[in-house]
Order: structure tokens, then sequence, then C-alpha cells
């Protein structure tokens, strides 16, 4: 009809304006979000990006433990009575780079305080540690623990090869990733088939332990000495307060 001609053309232009106009505002909204770090687009107007998780933090706890804890790795006649040791209930960090808030490891009550700080620190340096269980999971059989690629402390039995007490009778003893760290006899032999690649100590896969490294002087900084130091058989997965 006569007149209406125009009127279309300018309801036309006002709506390709607003829809020119709404465009360029995305566009531009888009770029001041990533420069500014608001919120996306698509975000409900008034709130915030959410945060990235926190790591969890580490957490220790000192508890007694009796026979009955220690069924099969304390005996009548060991070095040091069940009221001479602790368990420490900790996190640690898993060969999945995540934290593990389950670690439990056997230790003489004297150097309970002094393992919680270094432990703390192999946390804080994100060292990877296998699993962290008393040897009483696998009924005290050392040779079944380091299947297992477990670490553990205390447990009252002789030292490799010898008639004497282990430092682990006592409690001042950790064997941290018994696998990545295998006891090498003098002629080179490592008694876990698992385990032998890793004879080769140049391998740098997670947990592998080198000679003045962040581990070694962890431990080091509380007085105990590494059996990756040892001359003829090596015990790269060995610390302990005397060294031996």
């Amino acid at each position: 009809m006569p007149g209406r001609g125009p009127l279309r053309s300018i309801a036309f232009a006002a709506v390709f304006l607003t829809a020119s106009s709404a465009a360029t505002g995305c566009g531009r909204g888009s770029d001041e979000s990533h420069e500014s770090g608001s919120p996306s687009p698509s975000s409900p107007p008034g709130t915030a990006a959410s945060p990235s998780p926190t790591p969890t933090a580490f957490s220790a706890r000192v508890k007694r433990v009796t026979a009955r804890d220690l069924k099969y790795s304390w005996r009548k006649g060991c070095p040091v009575a069940p009221s001479g040791l602790r368990m420490i209930e900790m996190t640690y960090w898993g060969m999945d780079r995540k934290p593990h808030p389950d670690g439990r490891l056997v230790v003489n009550a004297k150097a309970s305080g002094d393992l919680v700080k270094v432990f703390r620190k192999l946390y804080g340096m994100r060292y990877p540690i296998r699993r962290m269980e008393p040897v009483d999971v696998y009924k005290g059989s050392d040779f079944d623990s380091i299947e297992a690629g477990n670490t553990s402390a205390f447990n009252c039995r002789n030292a490799t090869g010898s008639t004497s007490f282990s430092q682990h009778a006592y409690g001042l003893a950790v064997d941290l990733n018994t696998c990545e760290n295998p006891y090498v006899y003098a002629d080179g032999h490592v008694a876990h088939k698992d385990c032998r690649k890793y004879r080769n100590r140049r391998n740098d896969d997670p947990g592998v332990i080198h000679a003045g490294d962040r581990v070694v002087k962890a431990f080091a900084s509380i007085g105990w000495g590494w059996g990756g130091e040892w001359s003829g058989a090596k015990d790269y997965q060995h610390f302990s307060s005397s060294g031996r």
C-alpha cells in the first residue's frame, strides 16, 4: 500500500543496526573477558570463574601401637617393644600424581618427629611413592613387601646376609620405593626380577633415588644415611639413622 514502503525500510534498518550492535558487543566482551580474567560470556551475570582446586596439604598423625597391631612384624626378643614404636598416619604423593591420605609407617618413637619432617619435605617436592603400608600387611615378609613396591620401616628381622638385627628391627630405617630402588648385591644381582631394570642408576623414572638428590638430602637433614652410598652391595631403597 502507498506510504508503507519507507516505513518498512526504516524498520528493517533499525533491526539491522540492533543486530550488528549486539554482534559487535559480544565480540568485544569476549576480548575484555580474556584480558581481565572476568567470567566468560557463558557464565551467568555476576558470577566469578571457578578457582583452581587447592592441592591437598600434607598432614600427619602419630599414634601408639600395640603387639596386636604388629602381629607379624614383632615378637618377644625384638630389640624394641611396641611401646617404643609409633604409627605415622600421613599423606603421601602417589605415582598417579595425586595425594593419598592413607599412608602408614611404623617407626621408632624417638624418630617419629624427624621422619614426619622428612616426609613433609618429600610431599612438598612431589616425590612419588607407590604405596606406604606396614609390613604386617604382607605377614611380615620383606620379600613380598618389596615385590609390591612398598615403602615401610619397622620389621623385626636380621639385616640381609647377617645374623644381627637390621636397623628396621629398631624402627630406625625406612625402605623407600623398594622396586625403583632395589638392593643390588656386590655381584650385581637383584633378587626381584621385575626390579632388575632399576639396577641401571641412570634410570630417571619417577621414584628413582640418585646420589645427592633432594630425597637423599631430606634424610641427611635429620642425620640419616643412604644405602646407595655403601661400598660393595648397594641398598638404594634404604635410609637409616646409623647409615647401615
